[in-house]
């Protein structure tokens, strides 16, 4: 094996994770290491190398069995990808076809007719308040992409020159390598070519021949109402650009939503908790109880206990999809007061006279009252 590190702690995974958790996990961390987001960079090139490695036996089930049993010790002798010896971008071809072409979220750069290739997807996020995601909004993003280098139009060439025929490939834009061993043979995009067949000796200045450049955008994107932490909104064709030809991928804007001072949230239900007198629980109350939209009456029924819940049909968060809003539950907390009138103390202590409990008579010392309290 080319690494003795933990396959788990390589994708960031816990050892009980399900196949899906961690297939998530090494598709994010094949696009954030993938060479081609980070041109030049040697040290991501292995890492990614790395995930895929770990990914190739923790995604089978019988790998994972004896790689959990014996360690590294127990995969010894058995057939699979020499992932150090691989070029990066094969490898990311190789997982295309695993994946059904949907790394990176949504789909990924599946090579079509003629060498076209879908753009990347990006990812980006956007902080939104409880508000904000109760009546849906407009916000701004700003996130960086890799674009079509404005200076060559994207082939990578220096203006005016011509591309020659690639010579790792022949012109054919693809190449054969030996997999599981030798036992067959694989054919894979062209490292060098990238596909294309050709290729510019003579190379752009502006992109130094990736046909790329970092490019800054701003866009402004619509928040339904109802939507929750972590959910993505998907911008079409605002991902990174295709080549030869083919489109331009999506742009996913997870929304996060920032704690509200007043208000939690349990799916489409808002909890909220509220301080109420003694007074108030023991005989019962109106109060007035704030919303999100304004505010709403609620009845305290008379013996009310403190921590006690209350319901408030359809005051709480619309349904992402329906609009039809969830339930509003408030937790009532019996708050003591810790200033009295001479007045208010007087009545208390003629009702505690009244149950079978001892109360701490007001003119002793605070000692005095303890040594009584005790006994």
């Amino acid at each position: 094996m080319a690494t003795q590190r933990d396959y788990y702690e390589i994708l960031s995974v816990e050892r009980t994770a399900s196949g899906d958790e961690i297939k998530r996990s090494y598709r994010k961390l094949a696009m954030k290491y993938h060479p081609d987001r980070n041109p030049d960079d040697a040290e991501a090139e292995a890492k990614f190398k790395e995930c895929a490695e770990a990914y190739e036996v923790l995604s089978d089930s019988e790998k994972r069995q004896r790689y959990d049993q014996f360690g590294h010790a127990g995969l010894k002798g058995q057939a699979g990808h020499d992932f150090s010896h691989m070029n990066a971008g094969d490898i990311f071809s190789m997982f295309e076809d695993i994946f059904g072409g949907g790394m990176g979220g949504g789909r990924g750069r599946r090579r079509g007719p003629g060498g076209a290739q879908r753009g990347y997807d990006l990812e980006t996020q956007t902080e939104i308040t409880l508000n904000e995601a109760f009546t849906g909004t407009t916000t701004d993003i700003e996130f960086t992409r890799q674009d079509v280098c404005d200076t060559c139009n994207g082939t990578g060439g220096k203006p005016g020159t011509e591309p020659s025929t690639c010579t790792m490939c022949g012109g054919a834009g693809q190449v054969q390598q030996a997999g599981l061993g030798g036992m067959f043979r694989m054919v894979n995009t062209c490292p060098n070519c990238k596909g294309a067949g050709k290729i510019y000796l003579d190379k752009c200045t502006s992109c130094r021949g990736s046909g790329r450049v970092a490019k800054k955008r701003k866009l402004s994107i619509k928040i339904p109402a109802g939507i929750h932490d972590g959910q993505a909104i998907r911008v079409s064709g605002e991902g990174e650009p295709g080549s030869g030809g083919g489109p331009q991928g999506d742009l996913h804007v997870v929304v996060r939503i920032a704690d509200h001072e007043l208000f939690t949230r349990e799916d489409d239900h808002l909890i909220m908790k509220m301080p109420v007198s003694f007074t108030q629980a023991a005989l019962g109350a109106k109060v007035s109880v704030p919303t999100l939209d304004g505010e709403t009456e609620l009845t305290i029924k008379p013996g009310t206990q403190h921590g006690e819940l209350f319901r408030v049909r359809g005051e709480g968060m619309p349904d992402l999809r329906s609009g039809r809003r969830g339930d509003l539950i408030v937790a009532l907390l019996l708050e003591v007061p810790t200033k009295l009138t001479s007045r208010q103390e007087e009545l208390l202590r003629e009702y505690a006279e009244s149950e079978d409990h001892d109360v701490l008579p007001e003119n002793k010392g605070f000692w005095g009252k303890i040594k009584e309290h005790l006994g």
